[in-house]
Order: C-alpha cells, then sequence, then structure tokens
C-alpha cells in the first residue's frame, strides 16, 4: 500500500497562530513517526495555490482560530477536493460562533449559561450584565480577550476599548458559573473520559492552557458516576447537534454548591483542540488507551470531503 502524503495545516494569520504552529509541529512528527510522507505547511493566503501544487492525499487540519477553525480553510479544501480532517464546512461555522452554538445547544436541551451579545463600546461603557459575568469574543479559542468580572468590580473591562484590540466588535457577556472547570471529547462517535482543570491563576486563561506547570489535570475528573456520564453523554450531544466530525472537546462549568446534584452547564465546543505538550485532548485519548501516533493516524483515515 503506498504512503500516505499528508499536508499538516499549521500557523494561518489568527492570534492563536503560536499555538497552532505547536500543535502542527507536535502532529507532523508523530504522523512521520507513524510511517506517513508529511509535508509541513505554514498557511497563508496563497494557500489554495500552495496546495494545488503540493497536492497532498490528506490536509491535517491542525490551525486554530479565524480562517482554520470556521469554515473558511474546509470550504477552500472543499473546492479542491482534497479529503480533510474535523468539522467541515457548516458545524466549524457554527462551532466558532459561540452565540449560534449556544442557542443551537440550548435548543437541543443542553444547559447553557444566560448570555447577552453586545457591541464592544456597549460592554465597556456599562454593566450589560448583573456581575459576576464573563466578557468574551465571540468567535476566538485559547481563551484569548477573556475578561472575568467579579461581582465587586464598579466598571466593566475598558481593555477592549485598545487599538490593539483584536476581538472583534460584537463581544459575548455570560453569566460567571462559579465551579469547576469540566472538558471531555469527542472521537468519532465515542465520548472519551473527563478531565477536572485546575489552575491557581485567575481563571483557566492562556497562560494555564499553554505554560507548563499553568494548570493541572485530573483524569478522570473527581466527580460522581452520575455527573462524569452526564458531562460524556452532553459532549457527545453538542458534538452531534452541530454535526460535528472526527475528534471535538467540549467545556463545561460544574457548580456542586448548588441543588441536590449541582449546576453543570456547556460553555462551548472546540472542532480543533489544541495538540501541544500541555493539551487536554492528548492526554484523553492515552486514557482511553489511544497513543498520539494513533490518535492522529486515526484522524488522517478518518479524513474526507464532505464533512
Amino acid at each position: 500500500m503506498m504512503t500516505k502524503h499528508v499536508a499538516v495545516l499549521m500557523g494561518g494569520w489568527s492570534v492563536e497562530r503560536d499555538v497552532s504552529l505547536s500543535s502542527g509541529r507536535e502532529c507532523a512528527q508523530a504522523l512521520r513517526n507513524a510511517g506517513y510522507k508529511v509535508t509541513e505547511v505554514d498557511v497563508d493566503r496563497d494557500i489554495s495555490a500552495t496546495l494545488k501544487a503540493l497536492n497532498p492525499d490528506v490536509a491535517f487540519n491542525a490551525l486554530h482560530g479565524r480562517v482554520g477553525e470556521d469554515g473558511t480553510i474546509q470550504g477552500i479544501l472543499e473546492v479542491l477536493q482534497i479529503p480533510y480532517s474535523h468539522s467541515g464546512v457548516l458545524a466549524s461555522a457554527l462551532a466558532m460562533d459561540k452565540h449560534q452554538a449556544k442557542t443551537m445547544f440550548k435548543a437541543s436541551g443542553i444547559p447553557v449559561t444566560d448570555h447577552v451579545v453586545a457591541n464592544r463600546a456597549e460592554v465597556a461603557r456599562q454593566h450589560v450584565m448583573k456581575p459576576p459575568y464573563v466578557v468574551k469574543p465571540i468567535a476566538e479559542g485559547s481563551s484569548f480577550g477573556i475578561f472575568l468580572v467579579k461581582a465587586e468590580t464598579s466598571h466593566p473591562p475598558q481593555e477592549i476599548l485598545g487599538s490593539d484590540w483584536l476581538g472583534g466588535e460584537e463581544l459575548m457577556v455570560e453569566r460567571y458559573i462559579p465551579g469547576r472547570e469540566l472538558t471531555c471529547a469527542v472521537m468519532g462517535d465515542v465520548a472519551l473520559g473527563v478531565i477536572e482543570i485546575t489552575t491557581d491563576l485567575v481563571f483557566y486563561n492562556y497562560e494555564a492552557k499553554y505554560q507548563k506547570g499553568g494548570s493541572a489535570h485530573l483524569i478522570p475528573a473527581p466527580v460522581s458516576p452520575k455527573i462524569y456520564e452526564k458531562v460524556q453523554k452532553m459532549a457527545l450531544k453538542a458534538h452531534d447537534v452541530l454535526g460535528c466530525r472526527g475528534v471535538t472537546r467540549t467545556d463545561f462549568r460544574f457548580n456542586d454548591q448548588v441543588g441536590e446534584d449541582g449546576e453543570l452547564v456547556c460553555l462551548e465546543i472546540n472542532t480543533q483542540p489544541g495538540m501541544t505538550p500541555t493539551s487536554l485532548v492528548p492526554e484523553l485519548a492515552a486514557h482511553a488507551g489511544h497513543s498520539f501516533e494513533e490518535l492522529v493516524s486515526w484522524m488522517v483515515e478518518d479524513a474526507s470531503c464532505g464533512r
């Protein structure tokens, strides 16, 4: 059987470029170790011409953020008819838009936080929701541009008005849920384990995600079997509701201090989970018995068009 030629797409020009480069290099090396022919592609605006010239058998999408995660690169790959990993055009676009995703989750019975969408000038001018709340860009990842506004805070974050702001004009403001950070990955049609994330920082922000020692990952999460299974079912349902494919990761908040079973809400789904040395999906896959090489190889063999 001929060795498949895999183009690993990484980098790009989103705010998550550095994370994507880290993910891409890790995946490229693992795929080489698994026996694939690999070309690392730092994506620029000539990506269509680059891919035409390369003519790979598969595109492994290791991009994060806008263009790579919002359906744009997926559309290019569909036009070129190059099989690709992860979710397709529509699912990627829906998942990247946190407001649209939450609207669909709520309609399907998945509990979510209350939220409003407002212009950043309006968000900065006065509280659009009673604190505590969280301000976040509608379409970014890696906790970029997220601000936690505590109950005692007198005014909203003014950083969103800065000339260097890259989080877009429309922002999401959502009710803050105290408690524990849980996450669960889906691989194909199977929900993997559940991790609890702890950190000494204000919340699970960019530094907590990617700096060594920035957070601790507890797997299996030390929650009751009932909650553990509920998280898995909700992750799989979120994956299915948006029509996702391949591997996704869904994040939750769990407040175990209210009610008999606590309050469990879905925050968002990530269709291009990080694959860096500190990322969660490789850890969840390993817990399920899949080595990193097996995980990325599965993604290559799962790749297709029309996703």
